[in-house]
């Protein structure tokens, strides 16, 4: 395990979650939109952010469509709650029905879990273009590491639709109004995305808080194995839930295949999604920034220097907003088709500046971990997922095991 350097920390003493599912009928909670695909509304109180996934650009939207998006939560709690996304959309989504219900096999749901959300105490809701909503809370609790299934009747869209492109997870959609059957029949579609889904809340036990990690597709988690929750984030949130010593037990994964640090292209920079896609969400403490390869890779002459100044632009942007980093360095990909001396110059030079430079709080020192002793610029083939840029899920689990628990409690001001 690699020792970050802290600035600011704070430990804590909690039992992990042992919490039961039952997710029950409504309550009312106020819910905020927001003009613009930068713009979020205020988390609810208490809520901590138990998965996320960060949105882009999914191609055209289709109406009279059902999705039963399969996924994980990190830590557990109570009022659960969905966040909806129309970040990316150009005219109203109207989401007829949504439910949230325990996850059994293929579309299949545990008989008896599947739940109503509402929004504004209204079954449906329509979100304006650019718009995200939080659903009221579910009363009732949801236990950490749950396998759930949240199901979107869309009654009508258009356009770009919003969502999530590579989920390494099997979800589902069909055709018609589905949202309310735990029966699997009806979705004959397999999907490799989510869509219009982008965080999942609960109140969380008191003094619990979560983590976010920024960044590409290794965070997205290519390369690891589908329907296994085996991206480095996920071994990260296991460690955290064994931990009785970690508060920081929710863990959202903002990593978007393709991303870079300072141009569009796969979604947008990291640096125009960072208040959408961190700091908007509910009860986090941390953020690992883990990007910049898809920036030097790119062969589009960007310098040390200017990857160095967006780094310093996130970190200073998650300190005002209270919340500390952990700052990663960058994986070593020679023998990727884009590899060349001088992108490695910078990687060397920006890996130095993380490691030395003290602007984050911590440092997660991936590119030791994972580099080969043979060959500094490698991956060693033991973690190399097979195209010497994204590790496999050996490569992944050293990845989270390398980061110190201590580092995510770290607390600002």
């Amino acid at each position: 395990m690699s020792a970050p350097v802290r600035r600011t920390a704070r430990l804590g003493l909690v039992g992990a979650l042992t919490l039961a599912v039952t997710l029950l009928g409504p309550a009312h909670v106020p819910s905020a939109g927001a003009a613009g695909p930068a713009a979020t509304p205020p988390p609810p109180a208490k809520s901590v952010v138990t998965w996320a996934a960060s949105a882009d650009r999914l191609g055209d939207a289709a109406g009279d469509r059902s999705y039963r998006l399969v996924l994980r939560t990190s830590t557990g709690g109570k009022a659960l709650r969905i966040r909806v996304s129309n970040a990316f959309g150009d005219r109203p989504l109207v989401i007829g029905s949504a439910y949230a219900g325990l996850h059994d096999s293929g579309a299949v749901l545990r008989r008896g879990s599947n739940k109503r959300l509402t929004f504004g105490d209204e079954p449906s809701v329509t979100l304006a273009p650019g718009e995200i909503r939080y659903s009221d809370p579910l009363p009732g609790k949801v236990a950490a590491m749950s396998d759930l299934a949240v199901s979107l009747y869309v009654r009508e869209a258009g356009g770009p639709a919003s969502g999530h492109g590579m989920a390494m997870q099997t979800s589902y959609a069909t055709s018609g109004e589905h949202a309310a059957e735990e029966t699997g029949g009806a979705y004959t579609e397999r999907l490799g995305s989510w869509f219009y889904l982008d965080a999942v809340t609960v109140d969380a036990d008191r003094g619990a808080g979560g983590v976010v990690t920024l960044g590409d597709s290794i965070t997205d988690g290519w390369q690891s194995s589908s329907d296994r929750n085996l991206r480095w984030p996920d071994y990260l949130a296991r460690r955290l839930h064994a931990s009785p010593a970690a508060t920081v037990k929710g863990v959202a994964n903002a990593g978007i295949s393709g991303n870079k640090v300072l141009a569009d292209g796969a979604a947008q920079s990291a640096l125009g999604r960072l208040d959408r896609d961190v700091l908007s969400l509910p009860g986090v403490r941390t953020v690992v920034l883990f990007e910049g390869v898809n920036d030097l890779k790119s062969h589009s002459g960007v310098t040390a220097a200017d990857l160095i100044a967006g780094y310093r632009d996130i970190i200073d942007r998650s300190h005002a907003a209270g919340l500390c980093v952990v700052s990663g360095t960058v994986l070593p990909f020679k023998g990727w088709s884009e590899w060349d001396a001088q992108a490695e110059a910078v990687r060397t030079e920006v890996n130095e500046w993380i490691r030395t430079s003290g602007a984050a709080d911590a440092v997660a020192d991936f590119d030791k971990v994972l580099r080969s002793p043979y060959d500094a610029q490698r991956i060693l083939p033991t973690f190399d997922g097979g195209d010497h840029l994204h590790p496999n899920d050996k490569g992944m689990q050293a990845m989270a095991d390398s980061v110190a628990l201590p580092s995510l409690e770290c607390e600002r001001g």
